[in-house]
């Protein structure tokens, strides 16, 4: 599932308990990715690194919930990080979420599950 997206909107859909869908920003150019969430006080729903193996907190306004995702979207690892540390790469890790501090919880969101990508505009493959 080496699938490649476009800096752009989407939807993250997180199957388990009841389906949720989650407004999803995706980062995937290196400007974009180094970016990521620097500047922000707050994110409606949830920003997708891709590709990217480890994150850091560095000038960041806020502690953030971090899920490393394999190359099958499934979770490996989901850590909360406060503003200023630098997160360890994840083995597998092939992608990075993140979104506020208790967020994925909410969601359902934890190793093991395996979350679906939907870009704007594309639907349902």
């Amino acid at each position: 599932m080496g699938r490649r997206w476009r800096d752009g909107r989407g939807t993250l859909v997180v199957p388990e308990p009841g389906g949720t869908a989650v407004p999803l920003e995706l980062a995937t150019s290196y400007r974009a990715r180094i970016k990521g969430l620097l500047g922000r006080d707050s994110i409606d729903g949830a920003m997708l690194l891709s590709p990217a193996g480890s994150v850091h907190t560095f000038r960041m306004r806020m502690p953030i919930d971090v899920a490393y995702l394999d190359r099958t979207l499934r979770v490996v690892a989901v850590r909360t990080m406060k503003p200023g540390r630098l997160g360890m790469p994840r083995l597998r890790s092939r992608h990075v979420l993140e979104a506020e501090a208790g967020a994925m919880a909410g969601w359902g969101l934890r190793a093991g599950v395996r979350v679906e990508v939907l870009v704007a505009g594309e639907g349902r493959p």
